[in-house]
């Protein structure tokens, strides 16, 4: 039963290390290390520090099977990893044939505001807001699908992390932006970002 047990233990935390290392190549990176990296360094250090339990707990329960709780202490950690580096994949609707900024404030709304205004504006509640990092879907008022035409911020990061104070309220504004651009134009470089503050709803930030 034992050996039944460790197998499937070990099984279990095979295929959560796996899923979790097809999520870490999609994540954006720091500075310096991309997201795969920083997150292998995490999983080291989960590796390590489990190790370092089982054997810590082997001296005073010498009849604990080693193998077993390490898997079981691996795969639990690593389902918490998975947990922390989760990112929402919003579906944002635009206004049809809208290119230029879209941009999502950090808002006290409880419910993500995702149809966007003709100035490219949505509202996120903060725990979205938190958690946000994968690209969009993003389809126009017609249904049309026009994902390939959203460009991010830069290679590590798709959304650019913006923060001003609005003229109209001393409340600071904190917003996530990316840019839609046309079709002819899909594959340059885009990197110009406007200010959208003065038509931002001051009562809905946060």
């Amino acid at each position: 039963m034992s050996k039944k047990l460790e197998n499937i233990t070990g099984v279990i935390s095979l295929i959560v290390l796996v899923t979790l290392l097809y999520h870490l190549l999609c994540i954006p990176g720091g500075i310096i290390l991309p997201g795969l990296i920083l997150g292998i360094i995490v999983i080291a250090l989960i590796v390590v520090a489990a190790l370092g339990i089982v054997w810590f707990t082997k001296l005073f329960w010498k009849k604990m099977p080693g193998r077993t709780a390490f898997y079981i202490i691996t795969a639990v950690a690593f389902i918490f990893f998975h947990y922390q580096i989760y990112s929402p994949t919003l579906k944002i609707v635009v206004p049809h044939n809208y290119t230029g900024q879209v941009t999502l404030v950090l808002s006290n709304v409880s419910e993500n505001i995702l149809t966007l205004d003709t100035n490219g504006i949505g509202y996120l509640s903060e725990e979205t807001f938190n958690r946000l990092w994968s690209k969009p879907s993003v389809v126009d008022e017609c249904g049309n699908d026009i994902t390939d035409q959203c460009v991010g911020f830069n290679r590590s990061s798709f959304y650019a992390l913006r923060y001003s104070t609005s003229s109209e309220s001393d409340k600071e504004i904190i917003s996530l932006s990316f840019k839609i651009i046309p079709t002819d134009t899909v594959g340059t470089k885009q990197n110009n970002y406007r200010s959208i503050y003065y038509n931002i709803d001051t009562e809905k930030l946060k």
